[in-house]
């Protein structure tokens, strides 16, 4: 066999689409393995699905978890879910929603007890504290991967240098920092004002869609999109129906049950909008909690 006909092998190889039990036990892992909160999930994510198994390409998966993090909720389980349907439809949407969380919460568990029944041992409590730093640790090697792949040049290093000042600084909410920029992303690529004009605009297009590709990828943007992400009103009006009865349903069921003023209600209540108002990441959800009395860290632990 020729050198080039061996190359073509193996490039048509790296490109073959994964079978559904290849993606399932791909989504199981990363459900263990997920250490780190969003940075770090969306950080593996990026090794293994983009640099090392090319399921996903580079410019798609960046444009991807670009829309992920306007949405609101988890942005990196939002990603997740997209990659499976991406590449398995919605089955593969839902195995990819729910291994990344079903693992977890048996780990939760089981860390929950440890906690609650021996959080006072002090080796124990120094564990918990040794997983501190470690954690700090796994974000920011995460954010630096993610951070090189995304700001490509010194406009977008200092976009996010703005932003973290803007958020860390001067605590500006963080729908305002993404629409602004939002819209200073839109000024430079149509060419308004003082940012329009070639340079800026260049400087603007750092995710190409097309054009010759690194390296060849099972989904990428150079390619027509699979035949089931093509948008349809009618499925669109069938998804969202379908999924505010399962999300308004089992609310309502329990206000009728245990009473409007139920904690199980208020929680559901509660925990709806924080789904809704939580843009970005989940981090600004947690700055919500204290305001509500009935969690706290004391209370966590079982009673001496």
């Amino acid at each position: 066999m020729t050198t080039e006909s061996t190359s073509a092998v193996e490039a048509a190889e790296a490109i073959r689409h994964p079978s559904f039990k290849e993606a399932f036990r791909f989504w199981l892992k990363l459900g263990f393995i997920s250490f780190g909160g969003p940075a770090g999930q969306i950080a593996i994510m990026q090794t293994e699905l983009v640099d090392r198994k090319k399921w996903i390409s580079q410019s798609r998966f960046l444009h991807a978890l670009n829309y992920c993090m306007l949405l609101p909720g988890p942005e990196a389980q939002q990603l997740a879910i997209y990659i499976g349907w991406l590449l398995h439809r919605t089955t593969g949407g839902i195995v990819a929603g729910s291994l990344f969380v079903i693992p977890s919460a048996f780990i939760l568990w089981a860390l929950s007890w440890i906690y609650a029944a021996y959080g006072n041992v002090p080796w124990i409590a120094a564990v918990f504290y040794g997983l501190k730093p470690a954690v700090m640790a796994i974000v920011a090697a995460a954010v630096i991967r993610i951070g090189k792949k995304a700001l490509k040049n010194e406009v977008m290093w200092g976009i996010a240098a703005a932003a973290f000042v803007a958020i860390f600084f001067f605590k500006l909410p963080f729908p305002l920092i993404i629409l602004t920029a939002g819209l200073i992303g839109v000024i430079g690529v149509i060419g308004i004002g003082v940012i329009g004009g070639r340079y800026w605009k260049e400087k603007f297009h750092v995710i190409k869609g097309h054009g010759p590709a690194k390296g060849a990828s099972v989904i990428d943007d150079e390619d027509e999109s699979p035949l089931h992400t093509q948008p349809s009103w009618a499925r669109a009006i069938r998804v969202t129906a379908t999924w505010l009865v399962l999300w308004w349903v089992p609310v309502i069921a329990i206000g009728l049950w245990q009473g409007w003023g139920s904690t199980l209600f208020k929680e559901g209540l509660f925990f709806s909008k924080a789904a809704v108002v939580t843009l970005v990441a989940p981090t600004p959800f947690c700055p919500m909690s204290p305001s509500r009395p009935s969690i706290t860290m004391a209370g966590s632990r079982r009673a001496k």
